[in-house]
């Protein structure tokens, strides 16, 4: 038996499955993974490669996928950021808080 508006396996004519992923989606989701883990320090490169991939996904016309692992990363690399610019935060007021703490026992 012969369908003629449909390929191999019923699928439509022209059909090819989904778009192959962008290079980069696994790196910029292991960075994003990474940054929010074990090194802070990933989670800014994650925010920012996520950005540039995401602006080459949406450029493509639906020619690239993986978006969903790019936007993923970038998210995990944003709130990575955050955190780590709030721990540099903490540590500052502390080493300042030491030093006063210091100059004030050292001239009593």
């Amino acid at each position: 038996m012969s369908y003629p508006d449909n390929g191999p396996q019923g699928y439509p004519q022209g059909y090819y499955g989904p778009p192959p992923e962008h290079p980069q989606a696994t790196t910029v989701l292991v960075l994003g993974v990474l940054g929010m883990s074990l090194c802070g320090l990933c989670a800014p490169f994650a925010w920012l490669k996520g950005r540039g991939v995401l602006a080459e996904i949406d450029g493509s016309g639906g020619q690239i996928g993986g978006r969903t692992q790019v936007y993923a990363g970038y998210i995990l690399g944003i709130v990575g950021t955050c955190l780590l610019a709030f721990t540099v935060l903490i540590f500052g007021v502390a080493l300042v808080l030491m030093i006063v703490g210091a100059m004030a026992d050292s001239s009593s």
